[in-house]
């Protein structure tokens, strides 16, 4: 009886364990919704800004593009963006592991600066951790995003790293998240037209006025269109292993219903064996 007793103690605990992770799936698809809504009306307009930003940074000199200027140095600073929760599949060990294996195979002079606190857990213990922000993860705002591209923005200009690669979860869709790499500052060059374009353009009501505004506007951009990415990723990874938890907790629910109902009825038989065996006894 103490065996049934415990089948059914872990019958009831996986049913409870199943209404969790059947309602964190029900809340992340809902959050997954708005965000996906807000990355798919950014990156239309974050796309044609950068590639407007890249042609036209093309046609500037290192005076009129300090954003743009390519430094011998070897100082790289690293921003990680992950989650300040778990429980979303691999969503912050993949880009964990991704960053890892950057840094492995592009020695450089690194500082690491994260964003969300399993990013900053992660390298806790690593000497090159430089900062550690949390909050923006919280509430992710254009204004969040546009005080910490400043930052990036100021240390480059004060030397105090010669580029800055930004590592976050390209979303694709619900089941696919893709880590990707992407370089922050200095402004790559438009890769698809190359050094020889030399498309000329019309500024109103100038160059230098447009450019200006322009470029610090597209990276602040860059930033907050990488947050977005990385938070529809993380609804999407969270309620696809939480639907597969689901799915588990309800077979290995109905594999321990299985083993209690036979358990039962063999302590039955047995009860039954046992009454007979009885009577026989005081009929002999």
């Amino acid at each position: 009886m103490a065996n049934l007793k415990e089948l059914r103690n872990r019958i009831t605990s996986v049913g409870s364990t199943m209404k969790i992770t059947s309602a964190m799936k029900m809340v992340s698809a809902a959050k997954l919704k708005k965000a996906q809504d807000a990355i798919v009306q950014m990156r239309p307009y974050a796309s044609k800004l950068t590639e407007i930003l890249q042609k036209a940074s093309g046609t500037l000199d290192a005076s009129e593009n300090a954003y743009g200027q390519v430094r011998e140095g070897n100082k790289v600073r690293l921003v990680i963006i992950t989650s300040n929760r778990g429980l979303c599949g691999g969503f912050n060990s993949s880009i964990v592991k991704k960053a890892k294996s950057y840094m492995e195979a592009n020695p450089a002079d690194y500082t690491i600066s994260t964003i969300g606190k399993k990013g900053g857990e992660a390298f806790k213990y690593d000497a090159r951790l430089s900062t550690r922000n949390t909050q923006l993860w919280d509430d992710i705002t254009f204004e969040g995003a546009k005080e910490q591209a400043q930052l990036l923005m100021d240390g480059f200009l004060a030397g105090e790293f010669d580029k800055v690669v930004i590592l976050y979860n390209a979303f694709k869709n619900a089941a696919v998240q893709e880590p990707t790499v992407e370089q922050f500052l200095p402004i790559a060059m438009d890769e698809s037209e190359g050094p020889a374009d030399t498309t000329e353009y019309i500024y109103e009501p100038g160059k230098a006025e447009i450019l200006k505004d322009l470029i610090p506007t597209s990276l602040k951009t860059q930033l907050f269109a990488a947050l977005l990415d990385a938070n529809a990723s993380e609804h999407g990874s969270r309620m696809t292993a939480m639907h597969k938890a689901t799915d588990n907790a309800k077979a290995l629910q109905g594999d321990l219903k299985l083993e209690y109902n036979k358990a039962r009825q063999a302590a039955i038989t047995n009860e039954i064996l046992e009454i007979v065996g009885g009577a026989d006894a005081l009929a002999g």
